[in-house]
C-alpha cells in the first residue's frame, strides 16, 4: 500500500468524531476488530488466540501506533503505510501495546464502543472490494472440498481440508465446525473422530484483510428447508437502514413459531447480526440498539435442529448482496434471493 487511502481518511474522520463526543480527548483503539478496520486490515495478531500486537492512540496532532518492538520490523516492512511507519512507538515485548498507549486523559475503547460500532458499520469501496473477494474465495473453499467428500470422512478430515484450503488463500480459519449425521443436534460442534453419515454441517468463519466472512453448507440427504429460509427472509427484511437491530432481532425471533418451529426455538442459539472486523458486531439480541445503515454486513443464522443457514451479505442501496456465493453450490431462489441447499454426495 502506498500513501493514504480514501477508506482512510474517512475511517479518520469517523474517529475523529467520535472523540468530539468525549471533549476531544485521545481515544485508544486496542482489539482487532478497531485496530485492523482503523489501519485498513492489517494483521493484528500471531497467536489467534492472543492479544493484537499493536494500539492506535488516535489524538488531535494525529495517530501514535504502539508497536511490540518484536513485530515492529516486520510490520513496516509487510503490513503498514509509510506514514504509519513513522509514528511507531515500539514497545517491549513484556509490556502490552494498549497499556503502552493508555494515558491518563485518554478514552479506552470499551467507553467508547457503542461510538466505535457505529463509525466501522458503513463498508468503504475499498474495504468493500476486499470483502467481496473473501466472501467468494471462502464459499469456492467449501464448494472445493465438500465437493469432494463422502459419508464415511471423518468430522476432523474434513475440517483439516478445509482449514489447509482457506490458508492457502491467505484466510485465516478462525472457525471450523463440523457435525455429522449423529451430532445434528449440536449448534456448535467442534469436530470429532465421528464420520459425516447421510447429512452433514459444515461452518466456517475465515478472516482475511481483517474482515470475517461467515457461511454454513450441508452435503448428503436432503431436507425441506423452507421453513427456516423463512426465518432468515424475516431477519433480512427487518435488516433496512433506519431501523434498530433489536427490532430486527424481534422480527426474526418472531418467525420461527410462524415457520413451524418451536416458539422458544431461537433461545437454544444466537441468530448472529451484523458483521465485518468481528464474527458479529455486535451479536444481536433483545438489547442491541445499534441503528442498522446502507452498505452493512450481516451474517444472520437462524437455525433448529438439523436444519441452519447462514452467509455473509452486504445491504446495499439496491438490497441484499450475497457475498459468500459460488454459483457452483446447489441453490434455490427464495423471495427474491439464491440460498444454499443441501449439496449430494459426489455430485
Amino acid at each position: 500500500m502506498v500513501g493514504a487511502s480514501e477508506d482512510r481518511i474517512e475511517k479518520q474522520e469517523r474517529v475523529a468524531r467520535v472523540r468530539r463526543q468525549f471533549d476531544g480527548s485521545p481515544l485508544v483503539l486496542a482489539s482487532h476488530e478497531a485496530v485492523s478496520w482503523y489501519l485498513d486490515g492489517v494483521h493484528t495478531h500471531v497467536s489467534l488466540a492472543g492479544p493484537p500486537v499493536l494500539a492506535v492512540r488516535a489524538e488531535e496532532r494525529g495517530d501514535v501506533l504502539f508497536v511490540a518492538d518484536n513485530e515492529a520490523d516486520r510490520m513496516i516492512a509487510e503490513e503498514l503505510l509509510p506514514e504509519d511507519a513513522e509514528r511507531i512507538v515500539r514497545v517491549p515485548w513484556w509490556i502490552p501495546p494498549a497499556a503502552a498507549a493508555a494515558e491518563e486523559a485518554a478514552v479506552s475503547e470499551s467507553q467508547a464502543a457503542p461510538r466505535l460500532r457505529a463509525a466501522r458499520a458503513r463498508m468503504l469501496p475499498a474495504e468493500t472490494a476486499r470483502y467481496r473477494s473473501l466472501g467468494r474465495e471462502t464459499a469456492e473453499t467449501l464448494t472445493d472440498v465438500l465437493s469432494r467428500v463422502g459419508p464415511d470422512e471423518s468430522e476432523r478430515a474434513v475440517a483439516a481440508v478445509a482449514a489447509a484450503e482457506l490458508i492457502a488463500r491467505g484466510i485465516d480459519p478462525l472457525v471450523v465446525l463440523v457435525s455429522g449425521a449423529g451430532r445434528g443436534a449440536y449448534r456448535h460442534p467442534l469436530p470429532t473422530a465421528g464420520v459425516l453419515g447421510d447429512r452433514a454441517m459444515i461452518v466456517v468463519c475465515g478472516r482475511r484483510d481483517g474482515l470475517i466472512a461467515n457461511a454454513t453448507r450441508w452435503v448428503g440427504a436432503s431436507v425441506d428447508e423452507e421453513p427456516i429460509l423463512g426465518v432468515e427472509r424475516a431477519f433480512l427484511d427487518a435488516s433496512v437502514p433506519g431501523a434498530h437491530l433489536d427490532d430486527a432481532f424481534a422480527a426474526g425471533t418472531a418467525a420461527y413459531a410462524r415457520f413451524g418451529f418451536d416458539v422458544d426455538e431461537w433461545q437454544r442459539h444466537h441468530q448472529g447480526g451484523p458483521t465485518g472486523y468481528a464474527g458479529r458486531d455486535p451479536r444481536a439480541t433483545a438489547s442491541t440498539t445499534d441503528l442498522l445503515v446502507e452498505d452493512q454486513a450481516f451474517a444472520w443464522n437462524p437455525t433448529a435442529p438439523g436444519v441452519k443457514v447462514e452467509d455473509t451479505m452486504l445491504r446495499t442501496s439496491a438490497g441484499w448482496e450475497v457475498l459468500t456465493v459460488d454459483e457452483r453450490w446447489p441453490s434455490v431462489e427464495y423471495a427474491g434471493l439464491r440460498r444454499p441447499v443441501a449439496r449430494a454426495y459426489g455430485v
